[in-house]
């Protein structure tokens, strides 16, 4: 039993020696090679599972001379083994339902490589399916050089797709942090240099090397029998070997102490503001044990209180800095960081430091009150309880996860119940003091920390400057104002409860359909997906198409609403006040409608809903968020053309909209000059009455629903019975301009996009949205085999159908690349040829299988969660039509043959109807 390259002790080491109990519905094995197997049965949802398999080996493990082989192998485990021809294994899987992307996908890190699948069927066929490409990955791989050559295309479009400011900035923070430390100069998408001389020779030694039974491990849960999972495990991997040499051990780097304060200035036209303040030092994270974990707790808490002060500064009208943030966390094993960052407006840094010191100094210094450490605990528990209550309908994804965290972390995965015993069992030790003492010790003091600044401009006086401000702020007076008491929920009573008006049953998937005196409407469906878990939508007519040419910003605050409060209370009060409540506060505006979505329980049900009427009736509108908006918008505006995809998403709207004013960005003052004055003005007849529509689904009691709701919405004022037709507002063209449009980014110079957009229609036709549905699968399918496998031009090409339920006769098909500047034209031609294969010829049978499984697979699927469920109860009564149009829906998709599709190509996807949209590097010529 090896302990892991990581420094983590084996999984029977760490059960050995701990006193945390692994949930014993795992079986954990491993077989007479060092294959190590976790399985969980799980039905959640039913007929599925989830498979991945973990080898121990990254980033980290490579050699100068292969940075990228890890990441390499790990797509070259997709190109050809001694049983799967190259190409192969994607199709395979494709026609056994799984897309590529969503089902089928692998990452690279920097200690090890997970291979996931995620199986629509818990057939025997399928799981042993998986198996066997998984001991494909692990031992017969067969590196054909012409194979490795079109990977390196892929892999180097990777690498230039993801050279942004962003990751450049991540690079330089991780090298100021941690200088001594190898994870900056390891990172998983490897070097240029590498990438390029790479050959099959080298990689096959690399994963000789690493990709070992010993370092491998089989995580499964889903809904098999785990007696027939073990026994189908050992088949596949027991006669795994590799004589091969061993690697040596990996190479972490260090932490060098004798590196404090030091000082860094990085610059980027596309970075926002912000000063961080950090100490590192050389630390091993504890063993799992019934002690530490209350030790963490203690330090969640304290870490916590610090952050919800930081927060409550930052809700402030003229705040000092936009947000702040303390915490520490591990360097692998083998060192933790303590940070304090702030974000702030351009040139605010002094300001920024002044307060953000103020606070960390007055927590450390003065401790904590029983209130906030009781907030933070009643978070903590309620989290834990709610994981308690809903144990038996984990995810896979969830258990799965819990799985991998005792190989990367030695984190055991008890039972939720167990603990939850042992948070109940110290609640005794949860005191201000304990709290404060768990804190000072896992911290590491900011004394004299490494100040890095990074933003547009540099701070005036440098680093000298930064210095001199945190010296300041350390030495200044700590002591801070006490925050005043919440109080209680002022939202119990809306008045008298509604009545019902009418209950029926809706037939096609006996979703109870309630409409209450007053117009609101209810529509509960029970299920047992979840347990305790309860999924709300609230859909209040209006929307975006509240938008004008003359305002087409009206709509623009609405995500910020709930940051404003209710009339009674602040958004910081109310915080305090639903410390330990299952519930939360938020509204978006979404086509026709302004729509919120929670995820609550039977116990918070009626208070989620009391939260929700209180917003729909008593906004608060201060004007505190919308003072932070515009604080934003410079750093908004500053990174609009700062990567293709951001220029792309600046431009699109209104080139697609021929400058409709409703689609196309306005000017930053447009924007500056918006307040909750106007947004009332625009949303407040909706939000008095607008036609409601409620959504319930989940594990919960039908009569309490109904009795919430009447004594919160149904106890609103009157609603309108229907949602406005706003007939003209729902105009909306396609541009007559179809020449070549060209966008300027201001990103890397060898980086470009194209994007072929060609309009189409509404979604009323469900037959003919079916069809170009099943198109867009098809055209993805076919242009990454083209662009990605074939050219090896592009990482991630796409295709996307957008058929309009809100615009009358509005849609558009598109296809998406981003290439090499240099293989702009090229790429171009082999994205048209790719539509008009689409058009002159019908797609192999082949083909359409392999976008079609996948689909089918998941509409099978898609009433096996409550998210599932609420996309049709959520407006079943407002758009009843579209419950028997989803019935039929697998029906329809089974019929559509290649003609179909040839035919929907043909009269949508002409050449001359398309929108080109070029995006290359400023004064970059696009040809």
């Amino acid at each position: 039993m090896q302990a892991g390259r990581n420094g983590v002790p084996a999984p029977e080491a760490i059960l050995d020696n701990s006193d945390i109990k692994i949930d014993p519905a795992i079986r954990l094995g491993r077989l007479n090679n060092g294959l190590l197997y976790a399985i969980i049965a799980n039905a959640t949802p039913p007929g599925t599972g989830e498979i991945r398999l973990r080898i121990d080996a990254g980033s980290l493990d490579e050699e100068e001379h292969e940075r990228g082989f890890a990441h390499f192998v790990e797509h070259m485990a997709f190109n050809g083994s001694t049983s799967v021809p190259e190409g192969e294994m994607i199709r395979l899987l494709q026609r056994e339902g799984l897309a590529f992307g969503a089902d089928t996908n692998a990452s690279t890190g920097f200690e090890a490589t997970t291979y996931r699948l995620r199986l629509p069927s818990n057939r025997p066929e399928l799981l042993d399916t998986a198996l066997m490409l998984f001991r494909e990955i692990g031992s017969e791989l067969t590196f054909d050089a012409q194979a490795v050559e079109r990977e390196r295309g892929v892999l180097l479009s990777e690498l230039r797709d993801r050279h942004d400011y962003r990751l450049k900035e991540t690079i330089g923070r991780y090298r100021f942090e941690t200088p001594g430390s190898r994870h900056w100069q390891r990172l998983p998408i490897g070097g240029r240099d590498s990438l390029e001389n790479a050959d099959g020779a080298a990689l096959l030694a690399f994963w000789k090397r690493h990709y070992r039974p010993e370092r491998a491990a089989i995580i499964i849960a889903g809904d098999f029998d785990v007696d027939a999972v073990a026994q189908a495990i050992e088949h596949a991997f027991s006669d795994w070997t590799n004589d091969a040499p061993a690697a040596p051990a990996r190479e972490y780097g260090g932490i060098a102490m004798r590196d404090r304060g030091r000082m860094a200035v990085y610059i980027d036209p596309a970075l926002s503001e912000r000063l961080t303040a950090s100490a590192a030092a050389p630390a091993l994270p504890a063993a799992d044990s019934a002690d530490e974990r209350q030790r963490n707790v203690l330090r969640r808490i304290g870490y916590g209180i610090v952050n919800r002060r930081l927060a409550r500064r930052s809700r402030d009208k003229n705040a000092p800095f936009a947000s702040a943030g303390f915490g520490t966390g591990t360097l692998f094993r083998m060192g933790q960081v303590t940070r304090l960052v702030v974000d702030t407006e351009e040139n605010g840094w002094p300001e920024g430091i002044a307060a953000s010191v103020a606070i960390y100094r007055d927590a450390l210094q003065n401790g904590f009150s029983s209130a906030e450490v009781d907030e933070q605990w009643a978070n903590i528990l309620a989290a834990v309880e709610n994981g308690a209550t809903g144990a038996q309908t984990r995810s896979h994804a969830a258990l799965a996860d819990g799985l991998v965290a005792l190989l990367d972390t030695g984190t055991i995965p008890a039972t939720p119940a167990s603990a939850l015993a042992r948070l109940e069992a110290m609640r005794a030790l949860v005191t201000p003091a304990n709290v404060l003492s768990a804190l000072k010790e896992d911290a590491l003091p900011l004394t004299d920390p490494d100040l890095r600044f990074r933003g547009r401009t540099a701070p005036a006086g440098g680093g000298e400057a930064m210095r001199a401000a945190w010296h300041k702020a350390m030495q200044a007076s700590s002591m801070l104002d006490a925050h005043d008491e919440a109080g209680h929920f002022a939202y119990d009573d809306f008045g008298p409860s509604g009545t019902v008006a009418t209950d029926k049953l809706e037939p096609v998937y006996q979703i109870r359909t309630i409409r209450f005196a007053n117009n609101v409407r209810l529509n509960l469906k029970r299920t047992s997906l979840a347990q305790d878990r309860i999924s709300i939508s609230l859909t209040i007519d209006g929307g975006d198409l509240l938008t004008t040419a003359e305002e087409p910003l009206g709509v623009q605050l609405v995500p910020l609403l709930a940051a404003g409060g209710l009339g009674k209370h602040d958004a910081d009060s109310l915080q305090t006040l639903l410390a330990g409540r299952s519930v939360g506060l938020g509204l978006t505006s979404a086509g026709d409608a302004f729509v919120a979505s929670r995820t609550t329980t039977s116990r918070d049900l009626e208070l989620q809903l009391k939260l929700l009427a209180a917003l729909v009736a008593d906004p608060g509108f201060r004007e505190e968020p919308v003072a932070r908006y515009r604080r934003t918008l410079p750093d908004t505006f500053a990174r609009l053309n700062a990567t293709p995809f951001a220029a792309l998403r600046a431009a699109e709207g209104g080139i697609l909209s021929q400058t409709d004013p409703r689609f196309t960005l306005q000017s930053q003052a447009a924007y500056e000059a918006l307040s909750f004055a106007s947004l009332r003005e625009t949303i407040g007849p909706s939000l008095a009455h607008g036609a409601v529509e409620i959504g319930i689904v989940g594990d919960f009691n039908e009569d309490a629903a109904i009795a919430a709701v009447a004594r919160s919405f149904g106890a609103l004022g009157q609603r309108d019975a229907a949602f406005a037709p706003r007939t003209t507002a729902r105009r909306r063209s396609f541009t007559t301009e179809r020449a070549e449009h060209v966008v300027h980014h201001a990103g890397a110079r060898d980086q470009a996009l194209i994007r072929a957009i060609w309009p189409t229609t509404d979604d009323s036709d469900p037959e003919l949205a079916a069809r170009l549905e099943l198109l867009e699968k098809v055209a993805g399918i076919a242009l990454t085999e083209e662009l990605r496998e074939r050219l090896g031009q592009a990482y991630s090409p796409s295709a996307d159908s957008s058929m309009s339920n809100v615009y009358a006769e509005y849609g558009t098909f598109s296809l998406t690349a981003a290439v090499a500047l240099d293989h702009l034209a090229p790429s171009q031609a082999a994205l048209m040829a790719v539509v008009a294969e689409l058009r002159d010829h019908p797609v192999s049978a082949d083909l359409l299988n392999r976008a079609r499984q996948p689909l089918l697979d998941t509409i099978d699927n898609a009433l096996k969660t409550n998210a599932g469920w609420l996309g049709l109860v959520g407006r079943a009564q407002g758009r009843a039509e579209r419950l028997a149009r989803f019935e039929g829906f697998r029906q329809r998709i089974e019929a559509i043959t290649p003609d179909h599709l040839q035919q929907a190509a043909q009269r949508w996807l002409n050449t001359g109807d398309a929108v080109i949209i070029l995006v290359v590097p400023d004064k970059a010529d696009q040809t």
